[in-house]
């Protein structure tokens, strides 16, 4: 069963949200501007970077997201820098393997992370701390 980006997203909503550190402790969502979450506010180029790549390599999903997404999103610099990503603010960089999990397992492809590595195994860095 093919399912919408709409139906995606809610799934990936029920699944990110829930774990979030933006919430709340009453479970509210705790952003100030709802908009400013990287991860829904583009989030049909999240699914479509995500569905772009047959892998089991985390990198690829992280260079697919880079080059498809952070280019077009108004918090990243010309350069590439991004101070949201760099201060652990984007949920997107966050969160990445459980969207990655998320959307690859509704759309029928399981992501094995039995077999993650960044190439050569070295730790595969998301954000500026986040390894595997």
């Amino acid at each position: 069963m093919e399912r919408s980006l709409a139906e995606i997203e809610l799934i990936v909503r029920n699944r990110i949200c829930n774990v979030c550190t933006s919430r709340t402790v009453d479970g509210e969502f705790g952003l100030e501007n709802p908009t400013s979450c990287a991860l829904f506010r583009l989030f049909p180029q999240v699914a479509h970077a995500i569905q772009s790549v047959r892998s089991d390599d985390i990198q690829q999903y992280v260079d697919a997201i880079r080059r498809q997404v952070c280019t077009v999103c108004s918090d990243q610099a010309p350069d590439g820098a991004c101070e949201t990503r760099q201060q652990v603010q984007c949920a997107l960089d966050a969160y990445l393997l459980l969207v990655v999990d998320a959307i690859e397992e509704v759309t029928g492809k399981t992501f094995d992370r039995n077999k993650m590595s960044g190439g050569a195994g070295a730790p595969v860095r998301l954000g500026p701390q986040i390894s595997f």
